[in-house]
């Protein structure tokens, strides 16, 4: 199956992902992953994706594109794939139809998120400040609290993690995506979930929509 995750910080995305693939054997192709390992390379790309970054610049559309298709074209993405962080626009999602002409989008998997649902789990979350693992402070708390179980360093919240910051992020992504739900939802291909509930939950839900 060739499937487009989209949803929110804090709708649970990652963890859906790292199920789903287990269970279509396909991978889990994520821009933000991409990004980060076209930066080590030595092609003309990489170098410009490294000075636009540098800057503390947003990648634009057309170098995204460029990546996201030289990814699909390896052969473990042949037999599907799980695509998330891209589209996240109306000319994004263009383009990709372009790419997928032999093969088109099966289903684009919407996880919706209340905001208080999203608060709640991206303000518990934790990094450790050394080796940069996970925790939350509710749902996978350390067995020492604030620090971290495998290294013993501090515990942070980050920055983007803290509440008001989080608002405006969810307020951004749902103004960005609200076209391009539309978009999927007119082409009929989109499937609505609720990630507010715990994600074992949304996973089998998840699995009982893509088999039908």
């Amino acid at each position: 199956m060739r499937i487009v995750l989209l949803g929110p910080p804090g709708a649970g995305k990652g963890t859906q992902a790292k199920l789903l693939i287990e269970y279509l054997k396909v991978p889990h192709i994520s821009t933000g992953d991409i990004l980060r390992e076209t930066v080590k390379g030595n092609s003309d790309i990489a170098a410009k994706v490294r000075e636009i970054m540098n800057k503390g610049e947003l990648v634009p559309d057309d170098l995204v594109t460029q990546m996201v298709s030289l990814r699909l074209k390896k052969e473990d993405a042949s037999k599907g794939f799980i695509l998330d962080g891209y589209p996240r626009n109306i000319s994004q999602a263009k383009r990709l139809d372009e790419i997928l002409t032999d093969k088109p989008i099966d289903a684009v998997i919407y996880l919706e998120a209340s905001e208080d649902v999203v608060i709640q789990r991206l303000t518990g979350r934790r990094v450790c400040k050394k080796c940069g693992a996970n925790y939350h402070i509710k749902n996978m708390p350390p067995r020492s609290e604030g620090l971290c179980d495998a290294c013993g360093a501090e515990l942070i919240q980050r920055s983007d993690d803290q509440a008001d910051t989080v608002k405006k992020r969810l307020d951004v992504y749902l103004k960005q995506t609200s076209s391009l739900i539309d978009y999927y939802n007119n082409e009929g291909i989109l499937l609505k979930l609720s990630a507010d509930e715990d994600s074992d939950v949304v996973y089998r839900k998840l699995i009982e929509i893509l088999k039908k």
